[in-house]
């Protein structure tokens, strides 16, 4: 049996036309985001009003999310079969992740030191007495989840809840599970072909209907960018054009070293690579939402060449493990803070804030306003009473313009993270990378080649 994958879900491979230049999403992504920008600028009502169609496309990508992470960890797994290898590629991962997002926080700290982008804001303490409520409405009055809860959260209440919720990691957590058994099973030679044949169906039928769903992206990103700029204007670059400048800043010279972690551990250039997804990014941007281009990605990243056990274990995992985007926003707005308010932050409290964010940002995917609560928690944790925790409230302002920053980033780096664990693992087909960001037409990956189990150079 060959796996085939709807053409409008995947890139371009051997026997598959290049389609006419309008018809790309990529120049359709383009002209509805400067659209957006021009509708949110000269009619902000009307811009504001058009959230609805960004809502909407991005609750048709949440629909079929679950499934196919599902489809794709039992497939990848199933052919691996080894739960050892299994085993490797989670806890490879976790250790990456941990030592990224680790200097994405003492980077921006850094950064955050040198450009001080608070200086000169002297804000009076005194005129933040409705920042709490102001943060509370933001955030829904949620709280981010304990260490402890976050990690036994992970374990479903049962299959159903998992998928009825669209609970990313309890999803993957069953799918590993599934995975292996059916694999254990395949061993034994107890015959679960019709259920791995079933899976594999399921899986083409939801990467079909994401073909479909995906010729809405350029009206969800319309609808997006109109309602950024039309709610919160472009008024607030000209406020907190120093944060801004600082982050972007920041974001650019990260990138950079994720180029370089890209070319040293796995050989791949980045800049290629940002041209192979050049239509996942722009629509990652447009709706300021990496999870609408999750189930493409992981298209993407296996048609280059990543193992399908690799691509469904590393990808959803970092969603909730490797923000460094978000971790490198976060850092840099506790100086910020502090600078705004006239404070000198002790090197024992910049530690103590790394130490505070280290845990915070790893229960942020999926709670409203969760980068208010990160920073909430982490001004307390500093016990300076000089910074009163209604000043994260400052933030509001800008924080929606910081989106396209946190985007980019993560999105990037959970790429180059299931680049570097395949090749890690031995599981990234080199040869196969570099036709593909080279723009070489290929055959497509059928089932016995899609998942890689060796490198190969």
């Amino acid at each position: 049996m060959t796996a085939t994958i709807d053409p409008a879900a995947a890139p371009l491979t051997e026997g598959v036309r290049t389609p006419p230049w309008y018809r790309s999403l990529f120049v359709q992504l383009m002209g509805a985001i400067v659209a957006g920008i021009v509708v949110g600028a000269l009619w902000p009502s009307l811009g504001a009003d058009l959230k609805p169609l960004a809502d909407g496309f991005i609750k048709l990508i949440k629909m079929v999310i679950a499934p196919i992470i599902f489809c794709t960890v039992v497939l990848g797994i199933a052919h691996v079969g080894d739960m050892k290898a299994v085993g490797r590629i989670g806890v490879k991962a976790l250790i990456y992740f941990e030592v990224v997002t680790t200097f994405a926080l003492v980077f921006g700290l850094v950064v955050g030191n040198l450009v001080k982008p608070g200086a000169g804001f002297a804000i009076d303490p005194q005129t933040l007495a409705t920042g709490a409520a102001k943060i509370a409405q933001k955030t829904n009055n949620g709280e981010l989840p304990h260490a402890v809860d976050f990690l036994l959260n992970i374990i479903p209440a049962s299959v159903v809840s998992a998928f009825a919720e669209n609970a990313l990691l309890q999803v993957l957590f069953f799918a590993v599970l599934f995975g292996l058994a059916l694999a254990k099973f395949r061993e034994s030679g107890a015959g679960p072909g019709i259920i791995l044949d079933g899976v594999d169906y399921l899986g083409q039928i939801f990467f079909t209907l994401i073909g479909w769903i995906m010729r809405l992206a350029p009206l969800g990103a319309f609808g997006a960018m109109a309602y950024i700029v039309g709610q919160y204007g472009l008024s607030s670059l000209g406020n907190y054009g120093k944060l801004i400048a600082c982050c972007y800043g920041a974001a650019l010279l990260f990138l950079l070293i994720l180029a370089v972690l890209a070319r040293v551990f796995a050989g791949v250039n980045l800049w290629k690579f940002v041209r192979y997804i050049k239509d996942e990014l722009f629509l990652a941007l447009g709706t300021a939402s990496t999870e609408v281009v999750l189930p493409r990605i992981m298209i993407k990243l296996t048609e280059a060449g990543c193992s399908r056990a690799t691509t469904g274990l590393v990808v959803p995992t970092g969603y909730s493990f490797n923000l460094d985007g978000a971790t490198l926003y976060l850092s840099i707005c506790v100086l910020f803070l502090a600078q705004a308010l006239g404070v000198d932050l002790s090197l024992g409290e910049q530690i103590t804030a790394v130490g505070v964010l280290m845990l915070t940002s790893k229960g942020m995917a999926g709670v409203p306003g969760s980068s208010f609560l990160a920073l909430s928690a982490t001004i307390s944790a500093i016990g300076h009473g000089s910074i009163p925790v209604a000043a994260v409230a400052l933030l509001l302002g800008a924080d929606r313009i910081m989106d396209s920053m946190r985007v980019t980033v993560n999105l990037l780096g959970n790429c180059v993270a299931t680049f570097v664990v395949a090749r890690w693992e031995s599981q990234l087909d080199v040869d196969r990378m570099r036709k593909v960001l080279d723009g070489a037409m290929i055959p497509a990956l059928d089932e016995n080649s899609a998942p890689v189990d060796k490198v190969t150079s």
